[in-house]
């Protein structure tokens, strides 16, 4: 097990680039396995979610090389059985669902894991693959499904789920005929994801919007090379960190865009922020002000990805805040860390609605990270405390944030990534 052992105090100064996003590499992940020549990808971010997804493709017969943020694949020949240790991992495995569909015609997939933040059902998977031909069942935790081939469909979804507009676009990329998915997801990271079909040679258009018609195509078969696009969600983490440090910093090489949420609230917060081409500046004000209701929603409203992060913040300004998470029913584990901080925090009965009342000054505390964004909220909270703190779990953080210790040292903070013991 490892820890960040944190003294907070530092403001956060200086400039730092942002890598490839982890929502954006981890279904391109699961694509590569529909092109039967090799594939590049670069900007890909080393983090554990990316190990492990490699080692899914290592093990049905694809063969790869990571250097550095590199990582090229070969998909010629596939076994159909993906392998449970390390698809329990990570929710994203659900996606090879719909490539092995498309390009063998079966798989065996065994159910999902992640982040215990909310149910995350994959109905809207297993519907949206049925409509289109596939035949699935469960059962010993894990899921059959076979096709004698995949056909376009109509498909409307109940909920904008960007796993299952991405497994439906990949599966449909290959399917006989047209498929139309509505009420698709929005995010930047399914407009990179048809990007990178199309260099297979896939038909797709209107990802981006909420309706993806996908033309399925007989094979895909072409050398490619694809960049990630930046995180924002990394990139909004050090916006915010430096907010609650009253730092000074310049996030290179990002998308601004894509953060126009969170730039609005770090504004009406009292942040200075300023975008000047794939540049964003921050800084801080004095102290924090509140913000009288942060809503999380699907894109482009305000990202459920940053909720917690923002709680943090909240905690450290002037006056009440109100914070109402409408995406995932269990997106609440930091709240009480953060209380152990000295934070004021209420939850609602329905455990949706945070009422933050802000404090002038945390202190440290040994805490621990229960999820990837509950650990990035509790690292922001001990750079800005007083004293030291200790946040356990540091392997909830590393699936999403490519060495997050490396890049707040470089803007100043003092942190030390650190085996347990």
């Amino acid at each position: 097990m490892r820890q960040y052992r944190i003294r907070g105090g530092n403001r956060l100064l200086g400039e730092l680039k942002i890598g490839g996003a982890k929502n954006a590499v981890l279904p391109i992940l699961a694509a590569v396995c529909l092109n039967e020549s090799e594939t590049v990808i670069h900007n890909c971010p080393r983090i554990s979610d990316t190990f492990d997804s490699i080692e899914i493709l290592n093990r049905v017969g694809c063969e790869t090389d990571f250097c550095q943020n590199t990582l090229k694949v070969r998909a010629s020949d596939l076994s159909y059985e993906i392998p449970e240790d390390f698809a329990k991992k990570m929710r994203s495995s659900v996606l090879f669902m719909g490539a092995f569909l498309a390009r063998c015609g079966r798989v065996i997939l065994p159910l999902p894991g992640g982040c215990s933040i909310g149910t995350r059902a994959i109905d809207l998977h297993i519907e949206g693959l049925e409509a289109m031909g596939a035949k699935i069942r469960r059962g010993d935790g894990k899921l059959f499904c076979e096709t004698d081939g995949l056909k376009g469909a109509k498909i409307k979804l109940t909920f904008a789920s960007v796993g299952a507009t991405e497994n439906l676009m990949i599966a449909a990329t290959r399917a006989h005929g047209e498929t139309v998915i509505e009420n698709a997801a929005r995010e930047p990271e399914i407009a990179d994801l048809a990007e990178f079909l199309k260099k297979l040679g896939a038909d797709i258009r209107g990802a981006g919007t909420s309706t993806i018609i996908v033309q399925g195509k007989q094979s895909l078969c072409a050398p490619v090379a694809h960049t990630i696009i930046p995180d924002r969600i990394v990139a909004a983490t050090h916006l915010v960190a430096a907010a609650m440090t009253g730092g000074e910093i310049v996030l290179k090489d990002v998308r601004p865009f894509d953060l126009m949420p969170v730039v609005a609230c770090l504004k009406e917060m009292g942040c200075f922020l300023r975008c000047d081409g794939d540049d964003v500046h921050l800084r801080a004000p004095e102290r924090l002000r509140a913000v009288p209701r942060i809503e999380t929603r699907v894109h482009p409203g305000f990202p459920t990805d940053m909720q917690a992060q923002f709680v943090a913040a909240l905690t450290l300004a002037d006056g009440q805040s109100e914070v109402t998470e409408t995406v995932f029913e269990n997106r609440y584990s930091h709240v009480g860390e953060l209380r152990k901080m000295g934070a004021n925090i209420r939850l609602t009965a329905d455990k949706r609605t945070f009422v933050i009342n802000g404090t002038n000054a945390l202190r440290g505390a040994t805490i621990a990270a229960h999820d990837l964004r509950c650990g990035a909220a509790l690292i922001l909270a001990a750079l800005a405390a007083d004293g030291e703190s200790i946040v356990q779990n540091a392997s909830y953080v590393e699936r999403g944030y490519e060495s997050i210790e490396r890049d707040l040292t470089h803007l100043g903070a003092d942190i030390l990534l650190e085996n347990s013991g």
